[in-house]
């Protein structure tokens, strides 16, 4: 039996598609503060690190490496954050979030800061368009 991948209807809700890799799908977060990638690995059930294969673990860090470096190169951001939480959407995802000093929240955390506001769709088209060339 076959198992569909599909993603948490807050991830579909609050993201747009990027691209798939070899383990995850890559979104965006439709969020204008900040320039905001999630991996999603395409393991059903998978809701902590340690769930995947040792070998997923490897492809997972490789691709977190390759998100953040892209991000990196795309936005100049002087920092960039990486973290799995899953505190509100239990399956396995890990945030890329691109920080700035003087960005709305820095130098705190983005979890819990305002509300998010969206890209117009011009904007994120663009925004996507860019992702999938850095990345």
């Amino acid at each position: 039996m076959t198992v569909v991948f599909s993603l948490h209807p807050r991830l579909v809700a609050d993201t747009v598609f990027v691209a798939d890799w070899a383990l995850s799908r890559v979104v965006a977060m439709n969020d204008a503060r900040y320039p905001w990638l999630i991996l999603i690995p395409r393991r059903d059930g998978a809701t902590e690190i340690f769930d995947l294969s040792a070998e997923d673990r490897r492809t997972m860090i490789e691709e977190i490496a390759r998100a953040s470096d892209g991000l990196k190169s795309l936005t100049a951001a002087a920092k960039i954050n990486v973290g799995a939480l899953g505190n509100l959407v239990p399956q396995l995802h890990v945030h890329i979030v691109a920080r700035n000093p003087g960005d709305a929240a820095w130098p705190g955390p983005v979890w819990g800061q305002g509300s998010a506001q969206p890209y117009e769709q011009g904007a994120l088209d663009a925004f996507v368009r860019q992702l999938v060339n850095a990345l």
